[in-house]
């Protein structure tokens, strides 16, 4: 495997990624802006399902200086680049890593551990889309090895009641990612739509959802990549600081 070293954060973090993906993109950071004033800031613990090389793992600590944050990735060679990532950047004593498959999380983990779980499951169902050549990647595009149920009932286990799950995902599959988190009762708390720009449909979603929940969602105005000027909106902009977004009243 080829790793490239990366800077996060305008260099606020560095990251061995591997060089033909799982990669940090875009969908990465906004997921790491998402969680926000609902998060325990003071002793919680946090949950990255499928952290791959551990970027949101790592953003999340680096904002909330008194949590504790697991990483669950099921591929070694990536859980390996996120524990030397966790090292390099000063953090391994807050960011750990588990090995192992979310399927599966009842054997790893006690019930009810978590304040927060995170994730960027994948976009496509097996068979759909274009395959990635890379053998690392295509589990992250692809769901070969869960779906979105198998997120929600491993996030419904690992979630203390009240907790909150944080997810970003493909805009045109929103309906197959709520019907999912609802019917393990992760109620779907605040919805924001992203596009590429002003005029354009969006292309994924951010989602929070609240274990044991009752009904009853905000949908935020949309978050727009660029201003339709050729230029980053400065809300993208600041998703990419330390900082990250700002808070929105609940």
């Amino acid at each position: 495997m080829t790793v490239t070293r990366d800077d996060l954060l305008y260099g606020a973090l560095t990251l061995r990624q591997p060089a033909g993906g799982p990669r940090v993109n875009v969908d990465t950071i906004l997921l790491a802006a998402y969680v926000r004033d609902t998060f325990p800031r003071s002793g919680g613990r946090v949950m990255e399902l499928g952290c791959a090389s551990g970027a949101v793992s790592l953003i999340l600590a680096l904002r909330f200086p008194a949590v504790a944050v697991t990483g669950l990735e099921i591929q070694d060679e990536l859980a390996a680049l996120a524990e030397e990532n966790a090292v390099l950047n000063g953090l391994s004593e807050r960011v750990s890593v588990v090995r192992g498959d979310l399927r599966n999380s009842g054997a790893l983990f006690p019930p009810q551990l978590f304040d927060c779980v995170a994730m960027n499951p994948p976009y496509e169902e097996p068979g759909c889309g274009r395959p990635s050549a890379s053998s690392s990647d295509r589990p992250a595009r692809q769901g070969i090895w869960c779906s979105l149920g198998d997120m929600a009932a491993a996030a419904r286990y690992l979630l203390k009641h009240r907790g909150r799950m944080y997810v970003v995902f493909r805009a045109g599959r929103t309906a197959e990612l709520l019907a999912s988190l609802s019917e393990q009762g992760l109620e779907p708390k605040r919805i924001r739509f992203v596009h590429p720009l002003p005029g354009r449909k969006a292309s994924v979603v951010l989602v929070e959802a609240l274990r044991g929940g009752k009904p009853g969602m905000t949908v935020e105005p949309p978050l727009y990549i660029e201003d339709g000027r050729g230029n980053y909106t400065e809300e993208l902009l600041a998703a990419y600081t330390k900082e990250g977004l700002p808070c929105r009243s609940q």
